[in-house]
């Protein structure tokens, strides 16, 4: 019995210090593998030329988990880079080594930092890691037409001016009115002119607010330093020549700062009358030809005005020397014979010109005029019947439109 207990004894002491002797070894190599384990979030070097694919390193098998499975690091880096928004450059960082760092695309860290490749980072320069946020964009609302509608020009308008009254540009009207370079409109042409449509708002109350006055158009200019009459022209859509006219310059004058500068030249005063039945049956009768022959309404107006002025639109078989007719066209100036000028039919073909006149090249009619539109009302009536009082024509301008556009 002794000697079975001291066996025992001696038994258990060897397996007490086989023990002591294992121990030490398993806690070292659990040492050596927490030691050596890289943290989940630390990066792993990156040589040039290689992906970066951090170093997987495996516990024991008898120190891992039994219930999880070995997870990559690479995971473990990008998982933390996606709940990062913002990174503070330090000292020795660059661009590429950031985004790689933090799972993403140097050209996307570029992009949402307003970078360019050859850009340069500081240590303490905050870059951002994610898109910027954008706010929802409202759904489109949709576009309703624009408004189109007809003006009729009056003395003294110029297309700027129409423009800024309907809420427009200077080019839309010029594109839907086919108008020139030169922009150059009269007294009764008809534009149509689209304006932009209001936006819907919502009322905050059931009384209507009242809009705004139109701003008057502008009349005059005043000079500033670095103007130009171009520039003035331009500006007030009008051309270079309306300007020179309307305040009286020649084409080598020079206009300097503090001068005021009239758009366009002052209206004449407008006459008006009521025809009785034989003016109306001659007013008719110089619109009917007119049309006939193809004439602008602009040329019909011219017309009208230049019979008014000269024989009050009467057939008059006298007038100042040897003049006779509606137009008081003189035989000895070459417009025919006194009974051809008498006929009312002849002379108003006669004073249209064309190569249709009936007078051929003996008289010079309205169409026969080079550039005859673009002259003033009253200097195209002037150049046809070389009258002493050329400014009466100008006077009838706005009742002879409204006489074109009552009578058929």
């Amino acid at each position: 019995m002794r000697e079975n207990r001291g066996n025992h004894m001696n038994n258990r002491s060897a397996r007490t210090r086989a023990a002591h002797m294992t121990a030490p070894v398993a806690v070292i190599g659990a040492l050596a593998t927490v030691l050596t384990a890289a943290p989940a979030d630390a990066a792993e070097p990156v040589r040039a030329g290689t992906t970066p694919f951090p170093t997987q390193t495996m516990l024991p098998s008898s120190a891992q988990p039994r219930t999880s499975t070995p997870v990559r690091q690479t995971a473990a880096v990008r998982q933390t880079a996606a709940a990062r928004t913002a990174y503070t450059v330090k000292p020795g960082d660059t661009v590429s080594a950031i985004a790689i760092r933090n799972g993403l695309r140097p050209a996307d860290v570029l992009a949402w930092n307003g970078l360019g490749w050859r850009s340069v980072i500081y240590p303490g320069q905050t870059l951002r890691l994610t898109a910027a946020a954008s706010a929802a964009a409202p759904a489109p609302k949709p576009a309703s037409a624009p408004a189109v509608t007809t003006h009729t020009v009056v003395r003294g308008d110029t297309v700027y001016a129409i423009a800024r009254k309907y809420g427009t540009t200077i080019a839309k009207i010029i594109a839907a009115n086919g108008l020139g370079g030169s922009a150059l409109i009269h007294p009764g042409q008809k534009l149509k002119v689209s304006s932009a449509p209001a936006a819907a708002s919502v009322a905050k109350s059931t009384k209507p607010a009242a809009s705004p006055a139109p701003a008057a158009a502008p009349t005059s200019h005043t000079v500033v330093i670095g103007d130009t009459l171009f520039a003035i022209a331009k500006k007030y859509g009008t051309s270079v020549a309306a300007l020179l006219d309307a305040n009286g310059l020649g084409n080598g004058s020079i206009i300097y700062p503090g001068q005021t500068l009239r758009l366009a030249p002052p209206a004449p005063a407008q006459r008006f009358a009521t025809l009785d039945a034989t003016q109306r049956g001659h007013a008719q009768h110089i619109i009917r030809v007119g049309r006939e022959l193809g004439v602008p309404d602009r040329g019909i107006a011219i017309a009208l005005a230049t019979a008014m002025v000269e024989s009050s639109m009467r057939n008059l078989d006298h007038g100042d020397r040897d003049s006779l007719g509606l137009f008081q066209q003189r035989p000895s100036q070459g417009w025919g014979t006194a009974k051809q000028i008498m006929d009312a039919d002849r002379s108003i073909r006669v004073f249209y010109g064309g190569p249709r006149d009936p007078n051929g090249s003996a008289s010079r009619g309205l169409l026969d005029l080079a550039g005859w539109q673009s002259k003033k009302f009253t200097d195209a009536a002037q150049a046809v019947q070389v009258s002493a009082y050329p400014d009466r024509y100008g006077q009838w301008e706005t009742q002879a439109h409204g006489w074109l556009a009552s009578l058929r």
